[in-house]
């Protein structure tokens, strides 16, 4: 929902560079940054979110959990960027705490900055291979389960 202009337009400038055509669809939310090189909405309803999610060889996205635990479920390769508070993107550095959690899945690539997503996405999208993502083998520990399972507890009350 939060804007994270600097996914979107390092996501612009690397479609942008490229000599194929390439599908992109981003959804920016509330950012003020919009794209010249890609197609995007501000928001997708949960059935379009759900069939554009299906439809992609792969996902870029921050770090939220909910998108990494969608794709994770739907074996679909992901490659995530955190939101930084040190950039005014967040008020914590929550969604790096989770990158750093996720980072041993086989399913999802982590970019902790532009050069890096960019060259995951040259590795990745510029590949017939998509042999940077391997089928999910990492089983997480038992301190993410916790994790997960104390973050979506309902607080009794």
């Amino acid at each position: 929902m939060d804007p994270f202009d600097r996914l979107i337009k390092a996501m612009d400038e690397w479609v942008g560079k490229q000599d194929a055509s390439i599908e992109i669809l981003a959804q920016i939310g509330t950012g003020s940054y919009r794209p010249k090189n890609l197609e995007f909405v501000p928001f997708l309803k949960p059935d379009q979110y759900r069939d554009a999610f299906e439809r992609a060889d792969f996902v870029v996205s921050h770090a939220g959990t909910g998108s990494i635990i969608t794709a994770l479920e739907r074996d679909k390769p992901m490659v995530i960027m955190p939101k930084l508070a040190s950039l005014g993107e967040q008020r914590n550095e929550h969604q790096l705490a989770t990158a750093n959690r996720f980072k041993p899945s086989t399913l999802i690539q982590v970019a902790y900055d532009v050069d890096e997503l960019n060259a995951i996405l040259d590795r990745v999208a510029l590949s017939d291979e998509r042999k940077v993502f391997q089928p999910q083998i990492w089983p997480p520990d038992q301190s993410l389960i916790s994790f997960v399972r104390d973050f979506i507890r309902p607080v009794p009350g």
